[in-house]
């Protein structure tokens, strides 16, 4: 029993020594990983097409990776990168009826990548709706835009109302002080302020007001 980091790797009766590292399909996988964990690391190698993988090659899915030999890493290559060889069915596949070569493929590591980026700009070319989503940046596959993708700024709506200043009066407030200041500048000039009962009506705009006598004309009567 050989002893890495903390976990403890068990070496089997094999005529290939433990690997600390294996190369899968481009891919480092630490050797002390399960089979079956290391191949669905893989870009494009979920976890059911690599148990599909390695039930028919016959490989055991919970040994280590690091026990792997050469033929077998081979094996696991081929089939990744030509699923049908090994009878894996066409529904499992991730690029059905490619444009191209209108074949059955699965593509892994960079080629998915690679492609996406091709349909994307062949779209954009052929001016489709999809292409003209993709060039605004919007969303393609139909999901709502009205509250998820927004760029900038918080969601919701700003609720209505006069937002005052900081440190500016209320509104109710505002109102006595504005009445207050007319009242303060005649009492300033010596003239009593004019005050307004509930009852009394208000004197008439067009009244003109009798011209007063003169003192002089009151005594020679």
């Amino acid at each position: 029993m050989v002893f890495i980091g903390e976990k403890a790797v068990f070496q089997c009766l094999s005529s290939q020594e433990f690997r600390h590292i294996v190369r899968i399909a481009g891919k480092d996988i630490p050797g002390t990983k399960k089979t079956i964990i290391g191949v669905s690391q893989v870009k494009g190698i979920g976890y059911n097409f690599a148990k599909s993988i390695l039930d028919i090659l016959k490989i055991n899915a919970n040994s280590n990776v690091g026990f792997l030999t050469e033929s077998q890493v081979e094996e696991i290559e081929k089939a990744m990168k030509n699923p049908p060889s090994v009878n894996i069915p066409a529904w499992f596949l991730n690029r059905r009826k490619d444009i191209d070569s209108g074949n059955d493929l699965h593509l892994i590591t960079s080629d998915i990548d690679f492609n996406v980026r091709n349909d994307i700009e062949r779209e954009k070319g052929m001016n489709s709706w999809r292409g003209f989503r993709h060039t605004y940046g919007l969303k393609v596959r139909g999901q709502r835009t009205r509250t998820t993708g927004r760029k900038g700024g918080a969601v919701g709506v700003r609720k209505g109302g006069k937002v005052l200043p900081a440190g500016a009066p209320a509104e109710g407030a505002a109102a006595p002080a504005a009445a207050a200041a007319p009242a303060a500048a005649a009492a300033d000039k010596g003239a009593a302020p004019a005050t307004a009962t509930k009852g009394a009506a208000a004197p008439a705009k067009d009244a003109k007001a009798a011209p007063a006598k003169p003192a002089a004309e009151k005594k020679a009567k």
